[in-house]
This record gives structure tokens, C-alpha cells and sequence, in this order.
């Protein structure tokens, strides 16, 4: 696979879990892509007012088939996939008021790793951070992650509020390709989610799965299941603690109705609304995803679901 951009660095190994890259002494190459967005609101809508690249990662303009105001983006990475050694970074900053729905053009990848004889690289590593300042609105909807058999991929996203912003977010994740007999047998997954507000940390979930924990297959882990995935839902100004308890038991009930209650759960925690799919389909998790932000977006937004063009391509 070729890949656009090498870098000469001395760094260690990056922390997966704040995403930064401490200064250490082994001096190694190593392909980094970095992409940085900064959306501000004006009285021309919002607008993807500064862009800072480096390496595959990239964007087009913003899209706007809902009007000014809601600004669509679709992330683009070229090589559709994250190699042993590839760290991809994503920053997203957006200012008061502005509102972006971010996805991408298909499913991401973490292919199986690879060993450097002389470095010993085998990490695949993807770190998003998406920052809402005052009344900020965004709504993150990204394909699926593939996980191919042999993979050590680390997948963390970070999500920091305002108790005034609105977060929309879900991540679906798959083990392997079981359709294609590619079942997931070695190597190693960790997906790590948190959200702050106001600086506080409110919600961590993180899970490791690995063929020496056997977590994809014990009971209180995937039970065997190869797809799951989490829709979170943060809007408390317009989701009061009535508001929510209706829209959960309205949400359960269109779950009751697609016969899906063995795959989704949902929860209220501190206001946050957790919603997770367990199951064997990437295909029906975005289903059930997609049938859910029908009623969420309405009330959290005030705009009707209006899919970006490219879910149509």
C-alpha cells in the first residue's frame, strides 16, 4: 500500500489514552497523518473556516444540503486503511454555535499488523478528538471499522462539551469479516471512548479485546458476537430528565418493533444517553442507529434527519 507521507521523528510510543506523543530517544520512521478542522458561525451559517493537513488525511469543501447552518464534511483517507506503524490524528474544533455533521465515505480499516525487524512496530493507531465550544452542535456518524485477524489497532475517541453543546456520535465496530470466513483469531483491538464536560470526565468505555482474553467470546464480553458499536447522545438544555425518559421508552419501543431488543440497550447516565448495539451486522447495527436519530435529531436539534448524499453512493 503506498502511503504519501514519511516523517523523520524521535518520539516513544504514543499514550493512547490522552493521544499525545511524548518526546522520547528512539529515533524512528513512522507514517503520521494529521488533520485539523476549525468550524466557526457567522451570520453567513457555519463554515469550515481553517483546514491543517499532513500526510493522506484530508477533506473536500463542506456540503450544505440542509441549509447554512449545518455544515457536512466527509473525512477522506486515501489508503482506506491503517497499516503497522500508521498513526492517524483528527482534531476537530468547533466554535460557539457552529453546527457540522462529520462522516466518511466508507468503512475504515485496521489491517493486519506487520513487525518491523528493526523497531519492532506493530501498533496501528487512530486518535479523533472533537472539542464543542458554547451551543456548539455536532454530529459524528462514521462508516464502520473493519478489524482484520492479526490487527493491533488502538482506536480512542476523545469528546469534549460544554453543558450547552450537542453531541450526536456513534462508532460501530467489526471483528474480522465472518461472512468472508475472515474471522478474527489473533492479535489485538482497543476502543476507547470518553466524554468531558465542562473539563470533567463523565463517561469512559474502554474494552481491549485480544486472542490471549478471550473477551470476544467469553459471556460477560461479545459472547461470540463480531459487531458492536455505541450511539451517544449529549444535549441536557434540550433533553430535561422528563424529555429523555419519554424519548427512551419511545426509542425501546421502535427497538421492540424491529425485534431487536437482544442487540440494543439503552441507558440514561447523568444525562448522557448511552445507546449499544451487540450483535453479528454492521449493516444492521447503522439500521437500528439510523432509526433511532430519526426521533433523537428532531428533539435535540430541532431539524429533521436529513442523511449525508454520500450513504447513498
Amino acid at each position: 500500500m503506498t502511503q504519501s507521507t514519511v516523517i523523520e521523528m524521535t518520539t516513544s510510543t504514543p499514550d493512547i489514552k490522552t493521544g499525545t506523543r511524548p518526546i522520547g530517544v528512539i529515533k524512528s520512521r513512522k507514517w503520521i497523518a494529521n488533520l485539523a478542522l476549525d468550524f466557526s458561525y457567522s451570520a453567513l451559517g457555519t463554515q469550515l473556516r481553517r483546514t491543517r493537513r499532513n500526510g493522506p488525511l484530508s477533506v473536500q469543501k463542506a456540503f450544505y444540503p440542509e441549509g447554512r447552518d449545518c455544515a457536512h464534511i466527509y473525512l477522506l483517507h486515501p489508503p482506506a486503511g491503517i497499516v503497522s506503524g500508521d498513526e492517524l490524528y483528527v482534531d476537530i474544533n468547533i466554535d460557539d454555535n457552529a453546527h457540522t455533521l462529520v462522516t466518511t465515505p466508507g468503512a475504515n480499516r485496521f489491517y493486519r499488523a506487520r513487525k518491523d525487524a528493526s523497531i519492532g512496530i506493530s501498533k496501528q493507531v487512530q486518535v479523533t478528538a472533537l472539542n464543542l465550544k458554547h451551543k456548539a452542535k455536532c454530529e459524528n456518524f462514521p462508516q464502520e471499522t473493519i478489524v482484520y485477524n492479526g490487527a493491533d489497532g488502538f482506536n480512542t475517541v476523545n469528546i469534549h462539551l460544554t453543558n450547552t453543546s450537542i453531541y450526536l456520535g456513534w462508532d460501530i465496530s467489526c471483528m474480522g469479516l465472518p461472512s468472508s470466513e475472515q474471522l478474527f483469531r489473533e492479535g489485538q483491538y482497543s476502543q476507547l471512548n470518553r466524554v468531558f464536560v465542562d473539563g470533567a470526565l463523565q463517561y469512559h468505555d474502554h474494552i481491549v479485546i485480544s486472542s490471549k482474553n478471550n473477551l470476544l467470546h467469553h459471556l460477560a464480553g461479545l459472547a461470540g458476537n463480531s459487531v458492536f458499536g455505541t450511539f451517544l447522545v449529549h444535549a441536557p438544555q434540550q433533553l430535561i430528565q422528563s424529555k429523555r425518559k419519554q424519548l427512551i421508552e419511545e426509542m425501546r419501543h421502535i427497538i421492540d418493533n424491529q425485534n431487536g431488543q437482544k442487540h440494543i440497550s439503552i441507558t440514561d447516565i447523568d444525562g448522557l444517553i448511552v445507546i449499544r448495539y451487540l450483535g453479528e451486522h454492521a449493516q444492521q447495527c447503522k439500521k437500528f442507529f439510523l432509526l433511532l436519530w430519526k426521533i433523537i435529531r428532531p428533539l435535540a436539534l430541532d431539524k429533521k434527519a436529513t442523511q449525508p448524499r454520500i450513504w447513498y453512493t
